[in-house]
């Protein structure tokens, strides 16, 4: 092979480094060393993912709203520098340690502790069975894709025990509401990743992968959201995660204006930065199943830039998708809880469930002849659409545009 295939030297290097260290261990533990090793790796590179994506959305935040954004926190021996702020995540992390941990005198004492526990350690399952790179994949799994969908719903026990075990009435409320909408989002998400597990006939997320690999015409990649089921299966996704992961516009779990943090209302300290990192693990998480399933995962765009490491490609694509969450963020406000069930019900639903006809209609009008191969793209493509703009006009009828008055 040539420097710019899969022999590269920086496509190995690091499993060349694992191996090596694995090697310094007597044979009848290299097994956990192993896994040790993965799992260290796996925490230290997200977990430091996770404090500079913090710090990127505060930027990027300021930026969209015309403001400077974090720039002072720094390092003692930069003085008359503060960095840009980048330091900001390890000084908010030392203040979230340091802060005095409050705990109700009604509350249960171990449903409190345990429910932010429960919550990081379940969104880091799914992290398990993503494939960062070429050979890069911690577990193998046949069933990854379920793998991934029961670690991530252990969270609603999660937030469910947070608003039981605080004894306070608003908290638990809250935490119904939250689980409302993670159980309402749960279907289109699901939905929306069942057409490729259809189309490509495995629930491994090596081999979903390892399909979206070649070129049309040398430049255009066989990615799963270059067609079109797999384009309105992403749209889907990206709605439906946006409010799994609690991000804005679908952000009413928390609702910090309106509901005092919901279900986090009597946390503090450390147990609040643990709900707070929960959150990021899970968009991050839930990212990089889009990157998999729509994106090609660790697949390069062009042939020509194999050169590139796949583990990179992978994680280019994953901040590029954060990128995306956060300008979200940043535009668009806030829904109403009738709003938010509406819209998965009355909209994400159908057209997912549609969607999943559309790529069994894809996947069994293949090579059929050269005629329909040309035909079943504008094909799916009516399929999804005209039901997309039908249930848009449906969901919308009888509300008039909204105006806005400002004061004078």
């Amino acid at each position: 092979m040539t420097a710019s295939g899969p022999d590269a030297f920086l496509e190995h290097a690091p499993l060349q480094l694992r191996d090596a260290i694995v090697d310094l261990f007597p044979a009848a533990t290299q097994w956990l060393v192993h896994h040790l090793i993965t799992i260290v790796v796996i925490l230290t590179v997200f977990g430091l993912f996770f404090a500079f994506t913090t710090i990127a959305e505060r930027k990027l935040l300021g930026r969209l709203q015309n403001r400077l954004g974090p720039n002072r926190a720094g390092l003692p021996w930069f003085k008359g520098h503060g960095l840009w702020g980048l330091t900001q995540p390890f000084a908010d992390a030392v203040k979230a340690l340091t802060k005095e941990d409050v705990v109700p005198e009604a509350a249960d004492k171990v449903l409190h502790f345990l429910a932010p526990v429960v919550i990081v350690a379940f969104s880091l399952l799914g992290f398990a069975v993503l494939p960062f790179g070429r050979n890069y994949l911690p577990v193998e799994l046949d069933a990854a894709i379920l793998y991934f969908f029961a670690a991530g719903t252990a969270t609603e026990l999660a937030i469910f025990m947070a608003g039981w075990g605080s004894r306070n009435k608003y908290s638990l409320l809250a935490a119904m509401r939250a689980l409302a909408q993670l159980i309402s989002y749960e279907l289109p998400l699901i939905l929306s990743v069942v057409p490729v597990i259809l189309v490509v006939g495995t629930l491994s997320t090596q081999e979903i992968v390892v399909a979206q690999g070649g070129w049309t015409f040398g430049f255009i990649p066989h990615w799963h959201v270059f067609t079109p089921w797999g384009f309105a299966g992403f749209v889907i996704f990206l709605i439906a995660a946006l409010a799994e992961s609690n991000r804005s516009p679908f952000d009413l779990p928390e609702a910090e204006s309106e509901l005092i943090a919901g279900h986090l209302t009597e946390y503090s300290g450390f147990k609040y930065a643990l709900f707070f990192m929960a959150e990021y693990f899970g968009l991050t998480a839930l990212s990089g199943l889009g990157v998999t399933i729509f994106l090609g995962g660790w697949q390069a765009p062009f042939a020509v830039l194999e050169i590139v490491p796949s583990y990179l490609w992978f994680m280019i694509k994953l901040a590029l998708m954060i990128m995306f969450f956060i300008w979200i963020r940043g535009t668009l406000l806030r829904l109403r809880i009738d709003q938010l069930t509406r819209l998965s019900w009355k909209f994400l639903v159908p057209l997912a469930l549609l969607n999943l006809g559309n790529a069994a209609f894809w996947s069994l009008s293949a090579g059929h002849s050269p005629a329909m191969d040309l035909a079943r793209w504008p094909i799916s493509a009516a399929i999804i659409i005209i039901p997309f703009y039908l249930l848009g006009r449906r969901l919308t009828a009888g509300y008039g545009p909204r105006t806005y008055q400002y004061a004078q």
